[in-house]
């Protein structure tokens, strides 16, 4: 979402303009790094409960970004000036939102801002983590090989992704279907049958009983049903957007019978990860964390490295911090930060911890499928029999009348 600012650099000049980012602070937070003294940052109005459809078809996707990301890289090593870089990477990108990214980067770009300032008005598109590897990277001059960081980073969490996405499909799948094909014969062909059960007098089993009365329900109210599940789902989503509702979700999805286990060894991969990179590009710790919270994609570990990066400041140590929240962050992890810690490779011990805990991802996605495929068998074996049971007892039981 954009934000409209109005601020003076170091040499007292006015300037004004948009900045899109996640939250006010994330933006303000942009805004300062650029050694800008912030006057006003007026908020955006409150997103519509349709904000998250219109995002959907505006967003861009990770793979897109993994390509422009490589590819930028690539060029800057070749020795091709920025500008130019810009301008190929404009004609070569066909996702609409990224091209035209492209292009007012390249157009800021021409007009004086840095590579930073320019992505940090598209706070949607590129995160505080991207923009801060780019800063840092514009101080040292390692520019190329920053976004060659940044290109393996967004390339790992791209397959991550895509490997928990894969393994969420399938069931997802198998059950609506079930639903489906099970509320059509429940709604349209039990109330049909249903009467002829009642005139033969036929004894009804009690499945028989629940189904033909739900059947018959959702005959006559299948429109309210519908309304009130559309009513539901918007709520609910509306209840997501804000910030007791993230925490909430959040909060489930760590929380859940093995899925959750899965969830977690995937946050702190990424926390790893991103926290890694950010120290080897030249941001310091305390700095490093907190992009890191806003990163990993989770309100309850967002707290919980904001709360780090703040005892750090103190003077804690961070594998002491690590400790005291065991649930969230494993032994080993604070186990191998002291490690980092007490030899100064804290990077490189955080990478591989990273790498550990994406083999523990792979595992356990890979044990989910061969569960969850046997599980929905099982289940969806069940609930059909007792569908095909409910009709074929009557009927053997009016056959056996006659």
């Amino acid at each position: 979402m954009k934000y409209q600012y109005v601020a003076r650099t170091k040499t007292g000049e006015l300037q004004t303009g948009y900045v899109e980012g996640v939250n006010k602070e994330a933006v303000f937070n942009t805004l300062t790094g650029h050694s800008l003294f912030v006057l006003s940052l007026e908020a955006p109005s409150k997103p519509s409960i349709f904000s998250p459809i219109l995002d959907f078809f505006k967003r861009v996707k990770s793979i897109d970004l993994v390509v422009f990301t490589r590819q930028f890289a690539t060029m800057l090593q070749a020795g091709i000036s920025l500008g130019d870089s810009l301008k190929n990477l404009y004609r070569q990108t066909n996702s609409p939102a990224l091209k035209e990214a492209i292009f007012e980067i390249s157009s800021d770009i021409d007009s004086g801002l840095s590579l930073s300032q320019s992505l940090s008005k598209h706070g949607v598109i590129f995160s505080e983590f991207y923009i801060n590897l780019v800063q840092s990277a514009e101080v040292t001059g390692r520019a190329e090989e920053v976004l060659g960081f940044l290109a393996d980073y967004l390339e790992k969490e791209h397959i991550v992704r895509s490997k928990v996405r894969s393994a969420m499909i399938y069931p997802i799948f198998v059950i609506a279907m079930f639903f489906i094909v099970g509320g059509i014969l429940v709604g349209v062909v039990f109330p049909q049958i249903g009467s002829i059960f009642e005139e033969s007098g036929v004894q009804l089993p009690f499945v028989t009983k629940v189904l033909l009365s739900t059947g018959n329900f959702l005959a006559d109210w299948w429109l309210a049903l519908v309304v009130v599940l559309i009513i539901l789902a918007v709520l609910l989503l509306d209840y997501g957007q804000s910030k007791e509702g993230r925490e909430v979700y959040d909060q489930l999805s760590v929380q859940m019978p093995f899925i959750g286990k899965l969830f977690r060894k995937v946050y702190v991969a990424r926390f790893a990860e991103s926290t890694s990179v950010l120290i080897r590009g030249g941001i310091p710790i305390t700095q490093a964390i907190e992009i890191s919270s806003h990163n990993v994609g989770n309100a309850i570990y967002k707290e919980l490295l904001q709360e780090a990066a703040d005892g750090i400041r103190r003077g804690e140590l961070l594998s002491r911090l690590m400790e005291k929240n065991e649930t969230y962050f494993p032994p080993i992890v604070s186990q191998m930060i002291s490690v980092g810690e007490s030899t100064g490779t804290l990077d490189k011990m955080l990478s591989r911890l990273s790498k550990f805990y994406e083999r523990e991802v792979d595992d356990l996605v890979g044990n989910l499928v061969e569960l969850i495929q046997p599980a929905l068998m099982v289940v969806v074996g069940v609930m059909t029999g007792l569908l095909f049971a409910s009709i074929l007892l009557p009927i053997y039981n009016l056959v056996q009348a006659f």
